[in-house]
């Protein structure tokens, strides 16, 4: 492991230490060690599911997209309501429903609230794949979150989560 131990016998990855302290000139350098931690993690769950998903034709945008249009109901989903919720643009949303649509994963229908626009709504075939994904799904991220209480998961999502809304605050 490329990883140490600090004083307190947390880790800390020794390179990112080194390279932020260049880059503060000896400041503090802890939130960007934070920051760097996060992007090393997000890449390694990034990882794991892309190879979970290998070999069924989607990347891991569509398949979230795909899981969020699962629980949208029987009606479906607007592009807008998916990109909102997804935080990418409409435009990334619609090329990853075509994409879906071409595989018979997703199709659009008209939206009866508003004939203008249409929904996206999961197919049987949608619905067949995720089930087919579940438990290699279940395996990979017990696999990558091996060893962590229940408490530790839901610190690190509150944590996660506390970043991600500083983030919108600060984007605004």
């Amino acid at each position: 492991m490329k990883y140490e131990h600090d004083a307190d016998g947390l880790l800390f990855d020794p390179r990112a230490r080194q390279a932020m302290s260049e880059f503060m000139g000896g400041d503090d350098t802890l939130a960007f060690e934070a920051a760097a931690a996060v992007r090393t993690a997000f890449q390694a769950v990034e990882r794991i599911r892309s190879q979970g998903s290998e070999g069924r034709g989607l990347s891991s945008g569509a398949m979230d997209l795909l899981l969020r249009l699962s629980s949208a109901g029987d009606e479906g989903a607007s592009i807008g309501e998916l990109a909102q919720a997804a935080g990418v643009t409409s435009r990334n949303v619609t090329g990853l429903v075509d994409t879906l649509e071409r595989d018979g994963l997703v199709r659009r229908v008209p939206d009866r609230r508003d004939r203008r626009s249409v929904l996206a709504q999961i197919t049987p075939g949608g619905r067949a794949w995720i089930e087919a994904f579940r438990r290699p799904s279940q395996l990979a991220m017990a696999a990558i979150f091996r060893g962590f209480t229940p408490e530790e998961l839901a610190s690190l999502r509150h944590l996660c989560l506390r970043l991600a809304g500083n983030q919108e605050v600060v984007g605004q």
